[in-house]
């Protein structure tokens, strides 16, 4: 058994460099000192971070990204909430049913989804709107929350909450002061997983964006695809430094929850 803990973890750490290698090779392309996309560099420069900063184009994308992600949280949050509330203490028929439907985003192709979307906003008007991409990248964080949730929801004894409602609390007293406070972890968790989904999703941003309304993802795809400027790697690292940023948040999070535990 020890002698095979060497090989596992090469093994472990040769699978980690392969997924990571790509991220670190655009890391370090951000900082080339060339005027097109080529690795290794001939020398480092930060003149393409000071670009994307200083180009309306990125900066627009970038606050569009960020409020979208941060609407479409808070209302994937909220709604994820109260959907993991009735599905784990509440009992009714074709429960299963409403699992399978608040988890499909996560199984149904997002090629399909989003065309889904998009059928349906340009039907009643929302296309190309600010509320449509906010209210579709809700739709695509919400299992997250719901899942995370629901987690929390289980493990918590529900003793706790009857005995807040023996103690004369009513029911919204009891959820935000006994039972919110005990699986906040996990809502936070749902949330931080929202805002990640939102922020680095493209697809669906494809289908929902117009030109004068485009997420960072969005505005990245189109710069690859037309053009070999560094900045879109200065872009590519800042997008996926926030994610990595939010990743740890929740390891702290999920940390001092099993410390409280």
């Amino acid at each position: 058994m020890s002698r095979s803990l060497p090989l596992k973890a090469s093994f472990v750490g040769l699978v980690g460099l392969f997924l990571v290698a790509p991220t670190v090779v655009v890391v370090i392309i951000s900082f080339t000192s060339a005027t097109v996309l080529s690795f290794p560099p001939p020398g480092l420069d930060t003149r393409w971070y000071a670009k994307f900063f200083a180009d309306a184009q990125w900066t627009n994308a970038t606050v569009t990204s960020f409020v979208v992600g941060v609407l479409s949280m808070a209302l994937a949050t909220t709604l994820g909430t109260l959907a993991a509330l009735g599905l784990v203490r509440g009992r009714f028929p074709g429960r299963a049913v409403v699992v399978a439907l608040i988890l499909s985003p996560l199984i149904v192709p997002s090629v399909v989804v989003a065309l889904g979307m998009y059928i349906f906003y340009v039907r009643v008007g929302l296309a190309g709107t600010l509320p449509a991409l906010v209210l579709a990248h809700t739709a695509l964080g919400f299992p997250f929350v719901v899942v995370n949730v629901a987690a929390s929801l289980r493990t918590l004894d529900e003793t706790v909450e009857q005995a807040a409602r023996g103690l004369g609390a009513g029911p919204l007293y009891t959820f935000f002061r006994v039972t919110l406070p005990l699986i906040l972890p996990g809502v936070v968790a749902g949330a931080l997983f929202a805002f990640i989904t939102s922020w680095d999703e493209v697809v669906v941003a494809l289908f929902l964006s117009t030109p004068l309304m485009q997420t960072l993802p969005v505005v990245i795809w189109a710069q690859v695809k037309n053009d070999v400027d560094p900045t879109v790697a200065a872009a590519s690292t800042l997008v996926s430094a926030l994610s990595l940023l939010i990743l740890c948040s929740w390891l702290l999070v999920r940390s001092r929850a099993g410390v409280r535990a």
